[in-house]
């Protein structure tokens, strides 16, 4: 892959003594792909450099790729370069006893994650800069066609499904059915205001136009690389360079200026370049917190989602008295509520349905299909449940990040600068407590009033774990259905026009000349909604402010 794609060890070495850069990035997942891609469409003769702190590791989201692939969801995925405080880890905090690790391989987590991309509406920006705002909004229609994004109920047109149910699953009938029914949600369930299919990042672009592919980074950067190599050849660009295996330990600088990067292959001098750090939420603030001590007010702000993960079934028959149903059928759509008048307690449901007759014989497809195969149900629930549409609720609330005891600050007993910060989270605030309850409260009167017609007697829930449990009358307990991992950390350099802000509006890092930041640090607030989509949006209008287009 060195030779081919990335940089070789004597490339690299050429590039450290004589390489000349506009833009150096610092990851290669979601916002560092944005950001060269758009910056290569404004201007081809761009001079980008992507720095990859792991090797290559996947081609393809995994869920594309054989069976057995999907062991990579294990640990060997996640590593966690920073330390969990001891009343966290112990759950003296609250139910959250730990935070969902970074993906360290070429493309991120884009290989592994769930590819739900909902679009913020009104006021689920609330904290967000008027500014910030309206730069995500108008970037927002290129960030869904860099995601491939299409809606669940867009997958599978009607005129097609009959022919495709033949040898895969169809988001048909099922679909159908799931968003009937919960488009009485906002008026039946309290704090329920909107429902809509899942926006999924799915769409294959393939010419028949009925495939099903997740998207993921390495295969876009990759050809990235090809195309620029081709232009450059014909004089008409710059060469797109990648190095990976690169840890950058520190940004060195002089009076705030970045003038190099110390790195587990040495050191890059940045010249003239813009610094762009790409690299998920909490590593990037660990990196300027140890380069810029100056800076105040760096992680003193976490927001993230916590999760409640609820299984139910409902008989098929009830569902589909006409039997339109397939032989496997999926449906996905997604469900926002809140907890209060100023959107500071958001929640959402991403709930996936499965009405499956023969899961033995349907795994291996199923699997390929399911919209979101993070939250989904396992072989001993479909198996007995050959009768049943099964519902599973991935539910996602708001930490509040205005809880003085939820932060991200410096380790001070940890000599390594790449790890040398302390996560404590506290999820047992008054704020969190309501969110926790109003959202599960909500996912029961999803299940019970709106998505089963006999209502809560026609609905069975999974007790116990995945493999090993059963099905029962009663709701899960608490302590049963709230998972105690984070997802979707943020909030860590928020964005703002306040001096408080580590970040201004112009994505700079405040106190330096040429650090910009994208990615979860800049959120203000968590809100519920997944993050990605708005990610890419304001990492393609970074590109913009760094890379104006030609005129």
């Amino acid at each position: 892959m060195d030779h081919v794609f990335f940089l070789s060890r004597s490339e690299w070495k050429a590039a450290r003594e004589t390489g000349t850069y506009d833009l150096v990035i610092v990851g290669t997942g979601f916002c560092g792909f944005a950001v060269a891609k758009r910056a290569l469409e404004n201007n081809p003769h761009t001079r980008i450099l992507l720095i990859e702190r792991g090797p290559f590791f996947l081609p393809e989201h995994f869920q594309n790729l054989p069976l057995p692939f999907v062991n990579t969801l294990g640990g060997m995925s996640e590593t966690f370069p920073w330390t969990l405080s001891a009343s966290t880890a112990s759950g003296r905090d609250g139910t959250v006893r730990w935070q969902h690790g970074m993906v360290p391989f070429f493309g991120g987590r884009s290989t592994l994650w769930s590819a739900w991309c909902p679009t913020p509406h009104g006021r689920e920006w609330s904290g967000w800069p008027e500014a910030t705002v309206a730069a995500a909004q108008a970037q927002i229609p290129a960030a869904l066609e860099l995601l491939h994004v299409q809606r669940a109920d867009e997958i599978d047109p009607p005129e097609t499904a009959d022919r495709i149910g033949s040898f895969r699953p169809v988001y048909g009938a099922l679909q159908d059915e799931v968003q009937r029914r919960l488009d009485r949600a906002p008026e039946a369930v309290p704090g329920v205001y909107r429902a809509q299919p899942a926006p999924l990042a799915s769409d294959a672009r393939s010419d028949d136009g009925v495939d099903f592919q997740k998207f993921a980074i390495p295969g876009e950067l990759l050809a990235l690389v090809t195309e620029s190599r081709a232009r450059a050849a014909a004089g008409e660009g710059a060469p797109l360079h990648i190095v990976t295996d690169c840890v950058v330990r520190r940004i060195l600088s002089q009076h705030g200026l970045a003038t190099g990067l110390d790195t587990s292959r040495g050191v890059l001098a940045l010249g003239d370049a813009k610094l762009v750090l790409a690299m998920g939420t909490l590593p990037p603030t660990t990196l300027v917190r140890s380069s810029f001590p100056h800076i105040s007010n760096l992680g003193e702000r976490f927001s993230a989602h916590f999760i409640s993960s609820i299984v139910a079934r409902v008989p098929r028959k009830v569902l589909d008295p006409s039997d339109r149903f397939g032989e496997l059928e999926l449906a996905a759509c997604y469900v926002a509520g809140v907890d209060d008048d100023d959107y500071t307690r958001q929640y959402h449901i991403q709930l996936s349905a499965l009405s499956d007759r023969f899961p033995e014989k349907n795994a291996g497809t199923a699997l390929r299909y399911m919209p979101d195969v993070v939250a989904t149900a396992s072989e001993a629930q479909l198996q007995s449940s050959t009768d049943h549409v099964v519902f599973v609720c991935a539910v996602l609330g708001e930490l509040d990040y205005r809880s003085d005891g939820s932060w991200f600050r410096d380790h001070p007993h940890d000599p390594d600068p790449t790890t040398r910060s302390l996560l404590q989270v506290v999820s047992d605030s008054a704020a969190d407590r309501a969110t926790w309850d109003a959202m599960d409260a909500a996912t029961f009167g999803v299940l019970e009033q709106v998505l089963s017609p006999g209502g809560a007697a026609s609905v069975e829930y999974w007790h116990g774990p995945p493999d090993a449990g059963e099905w029962g009358a009663t709701r899960p307990a608490a302590a049963a259905r709230r998972v105690d991992a984070l997802v979707h950390e943020s909030s860590t350099m928020h964005i703002g026009e306040g001096p408080d802000a580590p970040v201004g509006l112009d994505y700079r890092v405040r106190g330096t000349d040429n650090v910009f930041m994208t990615g979860g640090a800049l959120w203000p607030q968590g809100g519920s909604w997944n993050p990605t989509m708005v990610m890419v949006a304001l990492s393609l209008d970074l590109a913009d402010q760094l890379v104006p287009p030609e005129r």
